[in-house]
């Protein structure tokens, strides 16, 4: 089957509505291998995976985007990354059972955090309830609220796949007043079969065959772990030497597991002293604040 890890976007001609579809299979594979909870936190991991990729492609800068879901129930955290090349990570935090069900249901009371980083400047942050039926209407009010643009988002996952579809309607004039609840009606018949067993364009024909839409070429997806020695060490360094030198007294040495791919990493003595004395020899002036 075609179109398995990619990113497809497209525009609906003279109507001021754009759209992207995404599939995860591979990378979704991937991405889920070191993370454990039951198969409805793994799912959810799988929409936000989907989501943070159509959110990328929708930056224009070199950077990241973080969608981060936290409460206090049965589903903790699901954390979901992808870079402005689509390469993606993600980690969940789950008791052995969760409750299916409303996002409160899953998560309890909670928020739905939306961080962008891009890399050479300082991190948006937008925030709102984690409220309603879905992933996806969470994310709907997070357009509204913070981007004041109509948004719809389809967001399925299951063992084998995970795959989204987005609509957004832009800031742009019109003269068919009514396109907008048309194409929204129209994606509303979608199902979960359809969105995991055709590819992009079938699937575009299939709801909007009456459109004129133009589908440009896929972008690919992949899993991609950020992690590396150098980071590590630098977020060991933040710890300060008393901590650091504690953990070596009782352990001998450090050792550092990667949440998202399972990376192993272990600093000696020696290699704390290094960390540390780099620190040292950073200069006040070089500091930023």
């Amino acid at each position: 089957m075609t179109g398995q890890d990619s990113l497809h976007r497209f525009i609906f001609e003279d109507l001021g509505i754009r759209g992207e579809w995404v599939k995860l299979t591979s990378s979704w594979q991937a991405a889920k291998q070191h993370q454990q909870g039951p198969a409805i936190a793994q799912h959810q991991l799988g929409q936000a995976l989907v989501a943070a990729v159509m959110l990328s492609a929708t930056i224009k800068f070199k950077g990241a985007i973080i969608l981060q879901a936290q409460g206090g129930g049965g589903l903790k955290a699901v954390v979901a990354q992808s870079t402005h090349d689509q390469k993606i990570r993600g980690l969940i935090r789950s008791d052995d059972v969760v409750s299916s069900g409303s996002l409160e249901a899953m998560f309890g009371q909670g928020r739905l955090v939306l961080t962008i980083e891009p890399d050479n400047a300082q991190p948006y942050q937008g925030i709102v309830p984690l409220q309603g039926n879905n992933l996806s209407t969470a994310l709907q009010s997070y357009f509204e609220q913070s981007e004041q643009l109509n948004t719809r988002l389809w967001l399925f996952a299951n063992d084998n796949h995970a795959v989204g579809l987005l609509l957004q309607e832009l800031p742009a004039q019109t003269t068919d007043q009514d396109a907008w609840g048309r194409i929204t009606m129209l994606a509303d018949t979608v199902s979960e079969q359809e969105m995991m067993g055709v590819d992009c364009e079938t699937l575009l024909y299939r709801l909007f065959n009456e459109e004129n839409v133009r589908l440009f070429e896929a972008d690919p997806v992949e899993f991609q772990c950020t992690c590396g020695r150098l980071k590590i060490a630098n977020t060991l360094r933040t710890l300060g030497r008393e901590e650091l030198e504690g953990i070596l007294l009782e352990r001998g040495q450090i050792d550092v597991i990667c949440e998202f791919c399972g990376g192993q990493y272990s600093f000696d003595k020696i290699d704390v002293e290094a960390l540390l004395a780099q620190e040292n020899s950073i200069s006040p002036s070089a500091t930023k604040h």
